[in-house]
């Protein structure tokens, strides 16, 4: 099942909306005599791979498979139960069940209905972590979004000038851009643009650029912005202001998609609705987010439950000051029963920073 994990990782970033799939066939228990991943979406699913690589070998074997076999017809490649059952394997583990509605043990069912042993919860922890983005989008209609800052020891994110470039070192950069390459979209709001004319793109690694989405109530982004005028990846623009604003004529005409959502603060409107935005997302099949934003959409975001994961990397610098800039912003809270709890964690050197991935209990 290990080797079948390995396997399905080998499309990290490449498979979205499905799910990351690996399968190992064996045969006497001992030998293993196919393997197959699934590479991206309307490519075969991992078993049928692995089930053409071991043609008549596959009867009377053992399969390995990460998730749930798929059984309905949906889709663009046939259910993957009835070619397992066609093969003749006897015997089925299976890491996880699939969280889609549309299989959700019906796979297991179609398979013990032929006769074929099935055996579940198998490195399950794991299938679930490695599929952590598509059980939230499945299951919730959202995307699962990561928070990733840059901070100094004591949480600053950029000095009081807003200087920033750069608080962590190249090793934890290369880190980031490889983050960037595994989630469908990259978020920030008009004030990391404004200050840094970022191009959010992948560099320094293997793998496509995301999305990207940019949070601009008013509409003020510049045309001559990166994410506006490199044609790099796609671009879009959440924001407040009305369908006719003036700007809205010249964005789409430079291939820019609006997404426009505003939310109703204290009766005014005027500011983007973000579990709104994430819906919309979700909708349009991304899902997984890379939250790269400032100390504002970061506190708004995570004040909104809608972040699923931090990854904090921590620089060894103070900064200090009242006026810096703090990595999660926001009103303050008065009582530490109101903090934002976390749940797993781990820290990982990342040259001479530190990684610091937590998951946030949503």
């Amino acid at each position: 099942m290990r080797l079948a994990l390995d396997l399905a990782a080998k499309a990290i970033g490449m498979t979205s909306p499905n799910p990351m799939v690996g399968a190992v066939i064996v045969q006497d228990d001992v030998q293993i005599i196919a393997e197959g991943w699934h590479r991206r979406a309307g490519l075969p699913h991992a078993e049928a791979v692995a089930l053409k690589r071991a043609g008549r070998n596959a009867r009377g074997s053992t399969l390995y498979v990460t998730l749930e076999p798929c059984c309905h017809t949906a889709k663009k490649t046939p259910p993957c139960a009835d070619a397992i059952i066609a093969a003749g394997v006897k015997r089925v583990v299976a890491a996880m069940s699939d969280p889609n509605p549309l299989v959700s043990g019906r796979g297991f069912r179609r398979l013990r209905s032929a006769g074929i042993e099935v055996v579940r919860g198998v490195c399950e922890r794991e299938a679930r972590e490695l599929n952590r983005f598509f059980i939230r989008h499945i299951t919730a209609g959202l995307p699962y979004v990561t928070m990733k800052t840059a901070q100094s020891i004591d949480g600053k994110i950029a000095t009081s000038s807003g200087e920033s470039k750069w608080i962590t070192g190249p090793a934890a950069r290369k880190i980031v851009h490889a983050m960037r390459a595994e989630h469908d979209a990259i978020m920030v709001g008009i004030g990391t643009v404004k200050a840094d004319n970022p191009s959010l793109t992948v560099r320094g690694v293997r793998g496509r650029n995301p999305v990207r989405v940019i949070v601009d109530g008013r509409l003020e982004i510049s045309p001559d912005s990166k994410v506006i005028a490199d044609g790099l990846a796609p671009t879009i623009i959440a924001t407040a202001a009305p369908p006719d604003h003036p700007n809205a004529t010249r964005l789409l005409r430079d291939g820019v998609e609006l997404i426009h959502c505003a939310g109703n603060v204290n009766g005014t409107g005027g500011r983007v609705d973000l579990e709104f935005l994430m819906r919309a997302l979700g909708s349009r099949g991304i899902m997984s987010v890379l939250l790269e934003g400032g100390g504002a959409i970061n506190g708004a975001m995570v004040r909104a439950g809608l972040v699923s994961r931090a990854v904090f990397f921590t620089a060894p610098l103070i900064i200090g000051g009242r006026n810096s800039v703090p990595s999660v912003g926001g009103p303050d809270i008065v009582s530490l029963s109101d903090a934002v709890r976390l749940g797993s964690f781990s820290i990982t050197p990342a040259g001479r920073d530190i990684m610091i991935s937590a998951d946030i209990l949503i």
